[in-house]
């Protein structure tokens, strides 16, 4: 137990630190192309930052365990947003959002959300043909979403240019890859050694799966969303959730249905109904509508979305543990 609180906390350090790097490269890959931080957010950021769950929920799958597959990826999107972005927002209102690049990520969201939700609730199975569908979802969400931010380019006088020295390329590449693997690798120390710490408290595995591994797994959209606060990118903070909670619905749930197919896990029922379709997309509906739906219509996110949000998933945690 001592080792994996240790290597848990060398994990911590380790997220922390990529997280650093990989803000500062991706903010330099926009500002060097012109491109609006949210849209850089919702792409290359979210790619770097749901790499955890990527792995987590397809080796998971892989092993037959769909409880982790499934629970990581719909307790990660509540995570996201109820944590993640709440401290973001409840630490500073976000004022002039990009509302045309907002837009992009929020619709293409839900419109999974409610594919992946109209399967789960008709079926509750989630064959191959499903997964290769949110791949395919996936592939064409980034294309759209890179032909707009080449299409909105940030145009800007050449004396502006010069306020501020930009890093060779080759730099922000460097610290876009180098803070994503140092990320990914902090992230595995968490997730597996906070595995052992959960195990060893007795916490049932469908919990695991919708509050440690999901949280272990966010951890890289905390660090980044932290760390692009402190620099004053809030707007990149943003786009990378959306961006991310899309991901893990098509792109880290797609990966792990490919690879083995499963059903909703059924460990836990409520009034003899599947807590998940109960409680957890549910939950992760909620949570994503009172986020996005007042910025879309006042391009404005207040503290008390994120106030309230916070305590949505304290509760949710709570009923975990409890009921």
């Amino acid at each position: 137990m001592i080792q994996a609180v240790l290597l848990f906390c060398i994990g911590l350090v380790m997220l922390i630190k990529g997280g650093d790097w990989f803000v500062d490269g991706a903010v330099g890959v926009a500002h060097r192309y012109k491109l609006p931080e949210i849209l850089i957010g919702a792409t290359i950021v979210s790619i770097g930052t749901t790499i955890p769950e990527v792995m987590v929920s397809s080796i998971a799958a892989a092993a037959g365990q769909s409880q982790t597959a499934y629970g990581n990826a719909i307790g990660s999107c509540i995570c996201n947003t109820a944590l993640i972005a709440a401290v973001t927002i409840a630490a500073k209102s976000v004022q002039d959002i990009d509302a045309k690049a907002f837009r992009t990520p929020i619709i293409f969201f839900f419109l999974a959300a409610v594919f992946y939700s109209a399967v789960a609730y008709t079926s509750g199975v989630f064959s191959r043909l499903i997964g290769i569908l949110l791949l395919a979802f996936f592939v064409v969400y980034m294309v759209i979403t890179v032909r707009q931010a080449i299409n909105n380019r940030v145009v800007t006088d050449s004396e502006d240019a010069g306020e501020e020295e930009e890093k060779p390329l080759w730099k922000n590449l460097v610290l876009l890859i180098g803070g994503a693997a140092i990320i990914a690798v902090g992230a595995n120390l968490l997730v597996d050694n906070g595995q052992i710490i959960a195990m060893g408290l007795g916490v049932p595995e469908s919990v695991i799966a919708l509050t440690f591994i999901a949280l272990g797994t966010s951890l890289p959209e905390l660090v980044t969303a932290i760390t692009s606060l402190l620099k004053g990118h809030s707007s990149l903070s943003l786009g990378n959730i959306i961006g991310a909670n899309l991901f893990n619905l098509v792109f880290v749930s797609g990966m792990a249905i490919t690879i083995n197919p499963f059903s909703i896990p059924s460990e836990k029922l409520i009034a003899g109904q599947n807590a998940s379709l109960v409680v957890d997309i549910p939950v992760m509906f909620a949570t994503m509508i009172l986020m996005t739906l007042p910025a879309l219509l006042t391009k404005k996110l207040r503290r008390w979305q994120g106030i309230i949000l916070l305590l949505i998933y304290f509760s949710y945690i709570a009923f975990q543990f409890f009921f």
